[in-house]
């Protein structure tokens, strides 16, 4: 289960900031966040060696979006296709609206059940993937928002029960002076109360699961685009800047 916090400032100079952390397999090979995908010309993201896709994604006109299992659908299934082909659907579209178009046009039944978190300068929303049917998507309300396996800000989610209130009362980010100390610190809590492992938002490693990675994105009402990338648990490596094309 990855976690995926946005908070959705209307009308802010910095209308959206995502902190994300990337549990998975520690042995599932994957390349950090490139142009990795001549197919999808100047869509940046970090590559999954097992099935070609990605977790995250950042597309030339500024659409971000993110991947997330949902309960119960971790790992690959025979005869669905690989989730992680969906970022760069929705990142290649010229807006998060038609990302979102996009993939609330797909068959779900392709696909493992899955949340998705789709932004741009302009908008924020939530997709969800049943299995069945077509994705269900809705707007991100403004202020902060936690997603996880489950829909967002569900507070029977212990992650989000615990962090939710923590990321609200954190002072946010200040890109323009590359400012992200509250958020990291809290992305790197490993920390759980006893009998409750599923609040940690750096997951540990166990049974060769855990957080293998971390992003930090901001996307500026001006097209500027930045991502700090982590290529590590966070907490145990920095965060650098990902090379993005344009502002």
């Amino acid at each position: 289960m990855c976690t995926v916090i946005c908070l959705w400032r209307p009308g802010h100079a910095w209308p959206v900031l995502v902190a994300a952390n990337r549990d998975e397999r520690v042995d599932r090979a994957w390349q950090g966040p490139a142009a990795h995908w001549p197919g999808h010309p100047g869509v940046v993201g970090g590559r999954d060696l097992t099935a070609g896709g990605t977790w995250m994604a950042m597309g030339p006109q500024g659409v971000m979006a993110a991947i997330l299992n949902r309960p119960g659908s971790l790992g690959p299934a025979a005869g669905k296709r690989s989730r992680g082909d969906l970022p760069l659907r929705a990142a290649a579209t010229p807006s998060a609206r038609a990302g979102v178009e996009a993939i609330t046009a797909i068959e779900a039944a392709d696909w493992r059940p899955f949340n998705m978190v789709i932004a741009d300068r302009d908008s924020a929303w939530f997709v969800k993937g049943l299995g069945e049917g077509r994705p269900l998507a809705s707007r991100l309300p403004p202020g902060v928002s936690m997603v996880t396996a489950h829909d967002p800000n569900d507070l029977t989610s212990p992650r989000t029960a615990r962090h939710l209130p923590r990321f609200q009362a954190a002072p946010p980010p200040d890109p323009d002076h590359d400012d992200w100390q509250a958020w990291e610190v809290l992305l790197s809590d490993d920390t759980s109360r006893p009998g409750m492992g599923a609040e940690a938002l750096r997951v540990p490693p166990v049974g060769g699961f855990g957080t293998v990675s971390a992003s930090l994105v901001a996307l500026a009402a001006d097209g500027r685009r930045r991502w700090r990338f982590c290529p590590g648990p966070p907490g145990t490596a920095p965060f650098v800047p990902v090379a993005l094309p344009g502002p």
